[in-house]
Protein backbone atom coordinates (compact mmCIF):
# COMPACT_ATOMS: atom_id res chain seq x y z
CA UNK A 1 0.00 0.00 0.00
CA UNK A 2 3.19 2.20 0.76
CA UNK A 3 4.19 1.59 -2.76
CA UNK A 4 1.15 2.87 -4.47
CA UNK A 5 0.87 5.63 -2.10
CA UNK A 6 3.86 7.56 -4.42
CA UNK A 7 4.40 11.54 -4.13
CA UNK A 8 1.72 11.76 -7.05
CA UNK A 9 -0.92 10.04 -5.55
CA UNK A 10 -0.36 11.89 -2.76
CA UNK A 11 -0.89 15.19 -4.09
CA UNK A 12 -3.81 13.84 -6.71
CA UNK A 13 -5.45 13.15 -3.41
CA UNK A 14 -4.85 16.28 -1.49
CA UNK A 15 -5.74 18.15 -4.34
CA UNK A 16 -9.21 15.78 -4.83
CA UNK A 17 -10.29 16.60 -1.14
CA UNK A 18 -9.52 20.22 -1.23
CA UNK A 19 -11.33 20.98 -5.20
CA UNK A 20 -14.07 18.58 -4.73
CA UNK A 21 -15.40 19.48 -2.13
CA UNK A 22 -16.24 23.20 -3.46
CA UNK A 23 -18.42 21.50 -5.58
CA UNK A 24 -21.29 21.96 -3.05
CA UNK A 25 -21.29 25.86 -3.96
CA UNK A 26 -21.87 25.04 -7.43
CA UNK A 27 -24.33 23.31 -7.32
CA UNK A 28 -26.35 25.37 -4.63
CA UNK A 29 -25.57 28.50 -7.17
CA UNK A 30 -26.94 26.30 -10.03
CA UNK A 31 -30.71 25.56 -8.32
CA UNK A 32 -30.56 29.00 -7.24
CA UNK A 33 -29.64 30.06 -10.97
CA UNK A 34 -33.08 28.34 -12.03
CA UNK A 35 -31.63 24.96 -13.09
CA UNK A 36 -32.99 21.48 -11.73
CA UNK A 37 -31.44 19.34 -9.54
CA UNK A 38 -30.59 17.06 -12.39
CA UNK A 39 -29.88 19.53 -14.98
CA UNK A 40 -27.55 20.66 -12.36
CA UNK A 41 -25.98 17.09 -11.75
CA UNK A 42 -25.78 16.59 -15.57
CA UNK A 43 -24.01 20.18 -16.39
CA UNK A 44 -21.49 19.59 -13.76
CA UNK A 45 -21.02 15.82 -14.57
CA UNK A 46 -20.64 16.49 -18.69
CA UNK A 47 -19.41 19.72 -18.24
CA UNK A 48 -16.59 19.31 -15.93
CA UNK A 49 -14.76 22.87 -15.66
CA UNK A 50 -15.49 24.75 -12.72
CA UNK A 51 -15.15 28.21 -14.51
CA UNK A 52 -17.07 27.46 -17.25
CA UNK A 53 -19.73 25.65 -14.94
CA UNK A 54 -19.54 29.72 -13.22
CA UNK A 55 -19.77 31.19 -15.92
CA UNK A 56 -23.25 29.67 -17.19
CA UNK A 57 -25.15 29.79 -14.05
CA UNK A 58 -23.89 32.98 -13.85
CA UNK A 59 -24.94 34.34 -17.43
CA UNK A 60 -28.60 32.06 -16.82
CA UNK A 61 -28.84 33.57 -13.54
CA UNK A 62 -28.30 37.10 -14.98
CA UNK A 63 -31.01 36.68 -16.99
CA UNK A 64 -29.09 35.43 -20.11
CA UNK A 65 -29.78 33.27 -22.91
CA UNK A 66 -28.99 30.10 -23.11
CA UNK A 67 -27.11 30.63 -26.36
CA UNK A 68 -24.85 33.30 -24.74
CA UNK A 69 -24.33 31.11 -21.39
CA UNK A 70 -23.18 28.23 -23.74
CA UNK A 71 -20.79 30.77 -25.72
CA UNK A 72 -19.21 32.04 -22.11
CA UNK A 73 -18.38 29.14 -21.08
CA UNK A 74 -17.26 27.41 -24.08
CA UNK A 75 -14.33 30.88 -24.14
CA UNK A 76 -13.64 30.06 -20.27
CA UNK A 77 -12.95 26.31 -21.42
CA UNK A 78 -10.64 26.76 -24.35
CA UNK A 79 -7.77 26.82 -22.19
CA UNK A 80 -8.86 22.94 -21.89
CA UNK A 81 -8.02 22.22 -25.40
CA UNK A 82 -4.27 23.75 -24.88
CA UNK A 83 -4.22 21.53 -21.41
CA UNK A 84 -4.96 18.61 -23.85
CA UNK A 85 -1.92 19.26 -26.50
CA UNK A 86 0.20 19.51 -23.61
CA UNK A 87 -0.45 16.52 -21.95
CA UNK A 88 -0.67 14.68 -25.02
CA UNK A 89 2.79 15.14 -26.20
CA UNK A 90 3.98 15.02 -22.15
CA UNK A 91 2.62 11.78 -21.10
CA UNK A 92 2.16 10.18 -24.48
CA UNK A 93 -1.34 8.09 -23.56
CA UNK A 94 -2.66 5.21 -25.77
CA UNK A 95 -5.11 6.30 -28.37
CA UNK A 96 -7.98 4.24 -26.37
CA UNK A 97 -7.62 6.27 -23.48
CA UNK A 98 -7.65 9.57 -25.31
CA UNK A 99 -11.31 10.89 -24.84
CA UNK A 100 -11.42 9.76 -20.96
CA UNK A 101 -7.87 11.95 -20.34
CA UNK A 102 -9.66 14.54 -22.63
CA UNK A 103 -13.07 14.54 -19.91
CA UNK A 104 -10.59 14.58 -17.18
CA UNK A 105 -8.25 17.84 -18.55
CA UNK A 106 -8.84 20.24 -16.17
CA UNK A 107 -6.41 22.67 -14.31
CA UNK A 108 -5.69 20.95 -11.79
CA UNK A 109 -5.61 17.18 -12.98
CA UNK A 110 -2.74 19.09 -15.46
CA UNK A 111 -0.92 21.39 -12.73
CA UNK A 112 -0.59 17.51 -11.19
CA UNK A 113 0.97 15.39 -13.89
CA UNK A 114 3.29 19.01 -14.78
CA UNK A 115 4.70 18.95 -11.55
CA UNK A 116 5.84 15.80 -11.67
CA UNK A 117 9.53 14.71 -12.81
CA UNK A 118 8.64 11.32 -14.04
CA UNK A 119 6.91 10.00 -16.67
CA UNK A 120 4.89 7.10 -14.46
CA UNK A 121 4.61 9.55 -11.99
CA UNK A 122 2.88 12.05 -14.71
CA UNK A 123 0.75 9.68 -15.28
CA UNK A 124 -0.59 8.47 -11.71
CA UNK A 125 -0.90 12.43 -10.59
CA UNK A 126 -3.02 12.87 -13.71
CA UNK A 127 -5.43 10.14 -13.27
CA UNK A 128 -5.53 10.19 -9.45
CA UNK A 129 -6.23 14.11 -9.86
CA UNK A 130 -8.58 13.67 -12.38
CA UNK A 131 -10.81 10.95 -11.79
CA UNK A 132 -10.36 12.04 -7.80
CA UNK A 133 -11.87 15.51 -8.81
CA UNK A 134 -14.58 14.02 -10.95
CA UNK A 135 -15.84 11.64 -8.28
CA UNK A 136 -15.92 14.26 -5.31
CA UNK A 137 -17.20 17.41 -7.36
CA UNK A 138 -20.08 16.00 -8.93
CA UNK A 139 -20.82 14.20 -5.58
CA UNK A 140 -20.89 17.55 -3.53
CA UNK A 141 -22.71 18.88 -6.94
CA UNK A 142 -25.79 17.06 -6.31
CA UNK A 143 -25.37 17.64 -2.04
CA UNK A 144 -25.49 21.53 -2.98
CA UNK A 145 -27.91 20.96 -5.36
CA UNK A 146 -30.56 19.27 -3.03
CA UNK A 147 -29.27 21.95 -0.24
CA UNK A 148 -29.83 24.64 -2.32
CA UNK A 149 -33.36 23.49 -3.46
CA UNK A 150 -34.16 23.38 -0.06
CA UNK A 151 -33.69 26.78 1.54
CA UNK A 152 -35.77 28.43 -1.15
CA UNK A 153 -35.58 32.04 -2.37
CA UNK A 154 -31.49 32.41 -2.74
CA UNK A 155 -31.73 36.31 -2.00
CA UNK A 156 -32.69 35.61 1.37
CA UNK A 157 -29.31 34.07 1.80
CA UNK A 158 -27.17 35.76 -0.34
CA UNK A 159 -26.37 33.17 -2.95
CA UNK A 160 -27.86 35.50 -5.74
CA UNK A 161 -23.72 36.98 -5.29
CA UNK A 162 -22.22 34.23 -4.34
CA UNK A 163 -21.43 33.20 -8.23
CA UNK A 164 -19.18 36.56 -8.14
CA UNK A 165 -17.56 35.24 -4.96
CA UNK A 166 -16.76 31.61 -6.25
CA UNK A 167 -15.46 33.54 -9.78
CA UNK A 168 -12.96 35.36 -7.56
CA UNK A 169 -12.13 32.28 -5.58
CA UNK A 170 -11.21 30.48 -8.46
CA UNK A 171 -8.78 34.05 -10.14
CA UNK A 172 -6.95 34.38 -7.15
CA UNK A 173 -4.79 31.64 -6.92
CA UNK A 174 -3.46 32.76 -10.40
CA UNK A 175 -2.83 35.92 -9.81
CA UNK A 176 1.01 35.36 -9.48
CA UNK A 177 2.93 37.43 -11.63
CA UNK A 178 2.60 40.62 -13.64
CA UNK A 179 0.83 39.29 -16.46
CA UNK A 180 -1.69 37.48 -15.30
CA UNK A 181 -2.85 40.42 -12.66
CA UNK A 182 -2.83 42.94 -15.90
CA UNK A 183 -4.98 40.48 -17.80
CA UNK A 184 -7.56 40.60 -14.97
CA UNK A 185 -7.58 43.69 -14.56
CA UNK A 186 -7.85 44.55 -18.00
CA UNK A 187 -11.10 41.97 -18.09
CA UNK A 188 -12.69 43.79 -15.01
CA UNK A 189 -12.74 47.19 -16.77
CA UNK A 190 -13.83 46.07 -19.92
CA UNK A 191 -16.87 43.96 -18.04
CA UNK A 192 -17.75 46.60 -15.96
CA UNK A 193 -17.75 49.22 -19.00
CA UNK A 194 -19.95 46.69 -21.06
CA UNK A 195 -22.69 45.40 -18.35
CA UNK A 196 -24.96 48.78 -18.34
CA UNK A 197 -24.60 48.28 -22.73
CA UNK A 198 -25.05 44.67 -23.74
CA UNK A 199 -27.20 41.56 -22.51
CA UNK A 200 -26.43 39.63 -19.99
CA UNK A 201 -23.89 37.07 -20.81
CA UNK A 202 -21.99 39.45 -23.88
CA UNK A 203 -19.99 41.11 -21.16
CA UNK A 204 -17.95 37.76 -20.57
CA UNK A 205 -17.52 37.39 -23.81
CA UNK A 206 -16.25 40.96 -24.79
CA UNK A 207 -13.69 40.62 -21.92
CA UNK A 208 -12.70 37.29 -23.22
CA UNK A 209 -11.80 38.74 -26.43
CA UNK A 210 -10.15 41.56 -25.19
CA UNK A 211 -7.76 39.84 -22.61
CA UNK A 212 -7.05 36.93 -24.85
CA UNK A 213 -5.85 39.94 -27.72
CA UNK A 214 -4.05 41.47 -24.63
CA UNK A 215 -2.14 38.36 -23.87
CA UNK A 216 -1.56 37.29 -27.70
CA UNK A 217 -0.06 40.82 -28.54
CA UNK A 218 2.38 40.11 -25.09
CA UNK A 219 3.26 36.99 -25.84
CA UNK A 220 3.96 38.41 -29.42
CA UNK A 221 6.02 40.93 -28.36
CA UNK A 222 8.14 38.97 -26.04
CA UNK A 223 8.91 36.50 -28.70
CA UNK A 224 10.03 39.76 -30.97
CA UNK A 225 12.24 41.05 -28.07
CA UNK A 226 13.72 37.58 -27.59
CA UNK A 227 14.79 37.14 -31.16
Amino acid sequence: MRERLTPAVRMGLSISAAVGVYGVSFGALSVAAGLSVWQTVALSALMFTGGSQFAFIGVIGGGGTGAAAWAAATLLGIRNGVYGMQLKALIRPPARLIPEMAQLTIDESTATAVAQDEHDERVRGFWTTGIGVWLLWNTFTLVGALAGNAIGDPKLWGLDGAAVAAFLGLLWPRLTGRDPIAVAVAGAVVTIVAVPLVPPGIPVMVAAAVTAGIWAWRHHRRRGVTA
